[in-house]
């Protein structure tokens, strides 16, 4: 989603524009413990309500046509050919294990506008998902739609996978009065992961040579297993003809011409990369300088060969990071208040005596409106295959709930158009979390640990359950395909529900054990009682910050001996 550069934050400091921002991380087959791809995506703003998507596969007549809204303001956009077959789509994953996600980059500003378009990125991606069978499927899709309808959108990276392959996917349009995109697609080497978090990371890439790397134009070659570079035919002609770009074509960098790092695309969006690499690979440390701002020709690799096999919990431990570890480590700066609350209410970026400071941009962010880790498994059938761990609300807080890809409906508590952003429901999972969510930042070291521990007991058991759940799923599905999907549209649907019906729970017990800055424990009734006062601690604020409060008063609260 969106991304503001750090010059725009400075200029609309103080007013209340909402700022839109994503992360993803990106695990190829052989770099996870099982052979799983993995992509993460954490759908990042404070107007968006979170909720499960799902589009049904359908067959049309042909000549039938699909109208087009933006997904980010519901604007309507136009019409558009529809497919005769699509197929179905449960958030962002299809039943064939495709998987989309993206962050926005925005890039040059002047690319920005082109009004006749039709294709917003949020279209294209969604759209792809309902016409693909596999990633590259997927890149063919989009790139068509935009050279054929136009493209409405800022810079956008996107991730796109499949049981066998990930990609990163880089586009931006081509201003008002141009139609279309230029762009550039990378597979992930094998044994690698990648990520990217609202700054462009394509630099140089493989110049066309109509096998290992094609245009647009060759696209018919795509599904050649050998290509792992795909770019659109003007993508440097286009950047030469606007006087981006005056170099040869091999040291053009796709990044430095059409979204130039500068402090908040290193300091806000790419320490998520960073703080991300640093935990799977040692010596990531030499890239601290850039990933702070500070050393912005210290650029990172595009992806790195982790240390260590990844699972996926690791996958989603990696989206509920707040840099700790990092000389950025959210818990520690006076920010954080007296419990170590990792979360900063915006505006990002603020001035004191006309000087601009600024928060940290973490991972796991307050505002995230969903997030999700889609892993697909190639040695399953696509029906059992795919699992879309599903949350809403901030990572650090929420529960991934298992979600087959194949099921043909999602749970009434996750379902869209059950609440939304100005209408509160106790019986959606939005709701339900984030509850649970703001209540733990007002006492963050003494409420979160319990969420931790509660979100690890779930998760973990829902884990143990998979593997039972696919066996009972393939035996079904030698007799009965639709009986296996139907068995695990049961399990997805009962997943999300309790899941939401618990946490509701969770937050009853959480409210009465930590209200008015307490902490009480049940106490047993003594016989000859008909009630006894519950176990109290009242631990204030602690040491630190008391000292803190003297230093900053003196004797203002000093107590007369």
């Amino acid at each position: 989603m969106k991304k503001l550069s750090f010059i725009v934050l400075i200029v609309i400091l103080g007013f209340n524009i909402p700022s839109y921002s994503c992360t993803n991380f990106l695990i190829t087959k052989g770099a996870s413990v099982d052979g799983s791809t993995f992509i993460s995506y954490a759908a990042d703003s404070h107007v968006l309500y979170g909720e499960l998507y799902h589009w049904a596969a359908a067959k049309y007549p042909k000549g039938t046509m699909l109208d087009v809204y933006e997904w980010d303001t519901g604007k309507y956009l136009g019409k558009i050919d529809q497919a005769e077959e699509t197929y179905n789509v449960v958030g962002n994953m299809n039943e064939y294990q495709v998987a989309i996600g993206e962050t926005t980059y925005g890039g040059r500003s002047e690319l920005h506008h082109q009004p006749d378009a039709i294709i917003d990125y949020g279209s294209m991606m969604y759209i792809a998902l309902q016409r693909s069978k596999t990633a590259r499927e997927a890149l063919k899709v989009m790139t068509e739609l935009v050279d054929k309808y136009g493209y409405y959108s800022e810079g956008e990276s996107i991730s796109v996978s499949d049981g066998n392959e990930v990609w990163i996917f880089e586009i931006i349009g081509k201003g008002e009065g141009k139609k279309g995109a230029v762009w550039v697609a990378r597979r992930i080497p094998d044994g690698y992961v990648c990520g990217h978090a609202n700054q462009a990371r394509i630099r140089t890439f493989p110049l066309a040579d109509g096998k290992k790397s094609i245009t647009f134009s060759q696209r018919d070659k795509l599904n050649d297993p050998s290509v792992e570079c795909y770019y659109s035919d003007d993508v440097i002609s286009f950047a030469r003809e606007m006087k981006y770009f005056d170099g040869e074509d091999k040291d053009f960098s796709f990044s430095d011409t059409y979204a130039p790092v500068d402090f908040g695309g290193a300091r806000f969006c790419e320490v998520r990369v960073w703080s991300f690499f640093r935990s799977v690979k040692a010596g990531m440390e030499k890239y601290y300088d850039y990933a702070s701002g500070h050393n912005l020709k210290n650029r990172m690799p595009l992806w790195i060969k982790p240390d260590r096999k990844i699972a996926v919990e690791d996958v989603m431990d990696f989206m509920r990071d707040h840099l700790e570890g990092t000389p950025l480590d959210m818990t520690k700066d006076m920010g954080a208040g007296p419990f170590g609350c990792p979360y900063r209410w915006r505006p990002l970026t603020w001035k004191v005596d006309g000087v601009t400071y600024c928060n940290e941009r973490a991972t796991s962010t307050q505002q995230t409106g969903f997030v999700f880790v889609a892993q697909s498994r190639s040695w399953l059938p696509h029906e059992i295959g795919g699992i879309f761990w599903f949350g809403v609300d901030d990572a650090a807080s929420t529960v991934f709930v298992p979600m087959y890809s194949s099921i043909t409906k999602v749970p009434e508590a996750y379902a869209v158009g059950n609440g939304d952003m100005m209408d509160f429901t106790m019986d959606a999972a939005f709701w339900v979390f984030n509850m649970v969510s703001n209540f733990a930042y007002t006492r963050y070291s003494y409420i979160h640990p319990e969420i931790r521990a509660e979100q690890t007991k779930l998760e973990g058991e829902f884990l143990e359950e998979i593997d039972k759940t696919d066996q009972e799923a393939l035996a079904k599905y030698k007799t009965d395909k639709n009986a296996a999907i139907a068995y695990l549209t049961d399990f997805s649907d009962n997943a999300g529900n309790e899941t939401v019906k618990h946490w509701r729970d969770f937050y009853g017990y959480l409210f009465a054990k930590y209200m008015d800055g307490n902490i009480k424990e049940k106490s047993e009734v003594p016989e000859g009682y008909k009630y006894y006062p519950a176990k109290l601690q009242q631990p204030g604020y602690g040491e630190d910050w008391y000292r803190k409060i003297v230093d900053e008063t003196g004797d203002h609260f000093k107590v007369p001996e």
